[in-house]
């Protein structure tokens, strides 16, 4: 179980969003055949406020794997690029229609929707050249790549978003089926590029087969976890903590957790995804108490 001691936020995370935010920024610094519209909204979409979520993981699993995170940098700019684009191009009048994103305007409404999938496309191909960047050994650079293209591609998170779009009709009547038919496109719209994160991080450490065995075990929880969250705060969040349009799943029929469950049974779910993602870490032991953290957070979050 989670205590309320694993609630503090240590200064390492601290840290560690520091040292991301300065590579992120040296990665979307001035460059020779950068248009400076498109560079300034691709810097609009990453430098943003952010919980910076999946980074933090790259480095923490790392950490956890006995590795030098410092070697993970370009592996968690990589997976926040990735995020980035996969945001703005929800946000399009097309997909979601958004207009407000980590409490600012959407791309395609500060800039304008032809930037706004420019930004998308950029960011997906900076991700890969960021990736293979030092200190990337190369005998880590080619299952890296491979390990990102699977869970950012048709499989995984692109399709989960392309049944995500279909809603609620789509959702089989039985209720159990329709769990498991929402789990698993949250497990691909969602758990995908957390669970890759983790993995990540672990092939920068050159982690044993068992530890990247039970580091995906709790991202697979943590994925759930997270998606569940965010389903019930678009129910019932605070517009203004969330930084995004609340209420927007119900209008546009989408099949959520509380759709489904209920908010109160969600709340449960939540947490049994919580404890199950924490039991995952037992064999991790002291090394892994920052992601023991990291799940508390996600389970108390308002944003």
């Amino acid at each position: 179980m989670l205590t309320e001691a694993a609630t503090k936020d240590p200064s390492e995370a601290a840290a560690d969003v520091q040292a991301i935010e300065g590579a992120l920024s040296q990665a979307l610094s001035d460059a020779p055949g950068r248009p400076p519209r498109l560079l300034e909204a691709m810097r609009y979409a990453v430098l943003g406020p952010g919980k910076r979520l999946r980074p933090r993981l790259v480095l923490t699993a790392c950490r956890a794997c006995g590795g030098d995170p410092a070697d993970a940098l370009p592996a968690a700019c990589a997976v926040e690029m990735i995020h980035a684009y996969s945001l703005v191009h929800d946000d399009l009048p097309a997909m979601d229609d958004d207009d407000l994103r980590r409490g600012r305007p959407t791309v395609h409404r500060q800039f304008d929707e032809a930037t706004a999938i420019l930004v998308g496309d950029a960011l997906l191909a900076l991700a890969f050249e960021t990736l293979v960047w030092p200190p990337t050994p190369v005998q880590v650079a080619a299952p890296a790549c491979r390990e990102l293209a699977h869970a950012a591609g048709p499989a995984m998170l692109v399709g989960g978003q392309a049944d995500d779009l279909s809603g609620a009709e789509a959702a089989p009547d039985d209720r159990d089926a329709a769990l498991a038919h929402l789990e698993a496109i949250h497990r691909r719209k969602t758990g995908a590029m957390i669970n890759v994160s983790l993995r990540l991080g672990a092939l920068c450490a050159s982690a044993k087969p068992q530890q990247l065995s039970d580091l995906t075990a709790y991202g697979d929880a943590l994925g759930l976890l997270f998606q569940v969250t965010d389903d019930l705060l678009d129910v019932a969040g605070d517009e203004s903590a969330v930084g995004k349009r609340v209420g927007k799943d119900q209008q546009a029929g989408k099949l959520t957790y509380p759709v489904l469950l209920g908010v109160e049974a969600s709340r449960a779910y939540a947490a049994e995804m919580a404890d199950r993602a924490v039991a995952a870490l037992a064999s991790f032991g002291p090394p892994a108490e920052p992601l023991r953290r990291l799940t508390r957070q996600i389970l108390e979050r308002d944003r």
